[in-house]
């Protein structure tokens, strides 16, 4: 199959007519905007996940849930030593009470700040490898010097979210291969209207001699090119519009939100995807053209 994109001045003469084949850069520029949109989406969302992941992977909060005050500092403490004892441990940092009165004042107001307020005791823990085993040792240390200590794992706090977040990857990527099959079903129907256009020029061609291959080649080259040229300029769109979200996005200071940024990686793919279109688009102009001609010559 031919994969030349450049159609001679000859092809450009017995095909330029054709209202669908010019309207066919227009179409493709929206069908590249709306792709590129979702396929950003796609890469940024994971991008966030994976960031996410990264980060509360091997994170703890131990909690000394014991009423007693006096009990409770001294379970705390103690924790704190067996911890940092751990070599599984890279940081175990006891949660100050103001700040912790400060996490609760959206719910309890003033009495927050309250020191009779049986408030557990937070500590904050870093593993160097955050595997279920390392997590099991810290456990059975802590409970250990502190029997109403519980640990809980930060991403599993955070499971709801990251489940979210895989979904909208999983989302945009089939919204992508929607678009992919909605443009082969346009560049189908266009090279339709295009040889019932163009059905008496076709019929002198093979009375001259063209097979239907080369006059496949003609329909599949020129839209091609209007596939590739419109879906540069979606592309061009998509792309200048996701700069300025992007540079919305890095105003608003939020770490989830700052970790939809899209690597070098990312904007290669969508850069390359108006010539996956424009090679689908030749595929599916080859296919339609040839299936027709087998019908009606």
């Amino acid at each position: 199959m031919s994969v030349n994109l450049i159609p001679s001045a000859a092809d450009r003469r017995l095909l330029d007519e054709s209202r669908s084949t010019r309207a066919m850069s227009w179409i493709m520029a929206i069908m590249l905007f709306l792709t590129v949109l979702a396929g950003a989406l796609g890469l940024g969302t994971r991008a966030a996940a994976n960031l996410l992941d990264r980060q509360l992977a091997g994170r703890l909060t131990v909690q000394i849930v014991e009423p007693v005050e006096r009990m409770r500092d001294a379970q705390a403490a103690a924790a704190i030593a067996v911890l940092r004892g751990l070599p599984d441990i890279s940081r175990a940092t006891l949660v100050d009470r103001a700040e912790l009165a400060s996490l609760l004042r959206p719910w309890l107001g003033a009495d927050g700040a309250d020191p009779d307020l049986p408030i557990p005791a937070m500590i904050d823990v870093d593993l160097g490898a955050g595997s279920d085993a390392a997590v099991a040792r810290v456990t059975a240390a802590v409970q250990a010097v502190a029997p109403a200590a519980r640990v809980d794992r930060h991403e599993t706090w955070m499971s709801p979210v990251s489940n979210f977040m895989t979904m909208v990857t999983g989302l945009a990527m089939a919204l992508v291969l929607l678009m992919a099959a909605a443009t082969a079903t346009v560049v189908i129907l266009a090279a339709r209207a295009g040889l019932e256009t163009h059905r008496d020029t076709i019929q002198v061609l093979h009375m001259l001699g063209s097979t239907d291959v080369q006059v496949a080649r003609l329909f599949q080259r020129r839209i091609a090119l209007d596939t590739l040229l419109g879906g540069i300029l979606g592309t061009m769109l998509a792309c200048g519009l996701i700069g300025l979200i992007g540079l919305q996005l890095g105003t608003l200071g939020s770490d989830l939100l700052g970790g939809l940024t899209l690597g070098a990686r990312d904007w290669l793919l969508l850069a390359l995807l108006p010539v996956a279109f424009a090679l689908l688009a030749t595929f599916a102009a080859r296919i339609a053209v040839l299936g027709v001609l087998r019908k009606i010559l």
